[in-house]
């Protein structure tokens, strides 16, 4: 499956779109480089462990707007498909997520679009992270264009259990059997339990830390 376009027109405005997307995906990490690095400078930690950025394959792209009831065309894509840029954030703590999701929505030409909070409202398979639809300005040489790109914010320990979860889907072609699924429910479960003992850890270490500077 793939676009197919009837000119050469149309091949060149989806060489443009191509170079907005990417354009947006590193748009959207310098600012989040220059966060993490302010945030560094401030409070000397850094709440960003790493950042991973993709573009949607042409193929994918075309399975969405499918599975949706749309044409396969290129201004379907841009308008119905919100997904196309990807930028996934990996932290320590879930106190870091919501800490980068607002530093995120105070950017003053950022947009937000949608946010879908799975941290607090997993979705049924155990699936935890954050999402923001964003819309972003990249500016041409005769033009700016509001560009979308997702933003998926979660934990290391999060992001582990997606990985794992998207290998046996594919395995098994999103047909698990019922008690692969059920384990993996019960690992997110004690997974984002893990992850509020560890931030209730780090917040002692924290708390000890200040006592301790206080009494010097």
């Amino acid at each position: 499956m793939e676009f197919r376009p009837s000119s050469n027109s149309e091949i060149d405005s989806w060489k443009e779109v191509t170079l907005i997307y990417n354009s947006a995906l590193k748009e959207i990490e310098t600012r989040l480089e220059i966060l993490n690095d302010e945030f560094q400078h401030i409070h000397r930690y850094n709440p960003i462990e790493h950042i991973k950025s993709r573009l949607k394959s042409p193929e994918s792209i075309v399975k969405k707007l499918k599975r949706h009831g749309y044409e396969s065309t290129i201004e379907n894509m841009v308008n119905y498909i919100n997904d196309i840029a990807g930028v996934r954030i990996i932290c320590s703590f879930t106190s870091d997520i919501y800490q980068i999701a607002e530093m995120i929505s105070n950017q003053s030409d950022i947009k937000i679009l949608s946010v879908k909070d799975y941290i607090k409202n997993p979705k049924p398979s155990g699936y935890r992270s954050y999402h923001i639809i964003v819309s972003v300005p990249i500016f041409l040489s005769d033009r700016s264009a509001d560009t979308k790109v997702e933003i998926q914010i979660r934990t290391v320990a999060m992001d582990f259990w997606a990985s794992l979860e998207h290998k046996i889907n594919y395995k098994f072609e999103g047909n698990a059997p019922v008690f692969i699924k059920n384990e993996l429910i019960e690992c997110s479960k004690i997974i984002y339990e893990l992850d509020e003992r560890m931030l209730s850890l780090n917040e002692e270490v924290l708390k000890y830390n200040e006592t301790a500077e206080m009494q010097r």
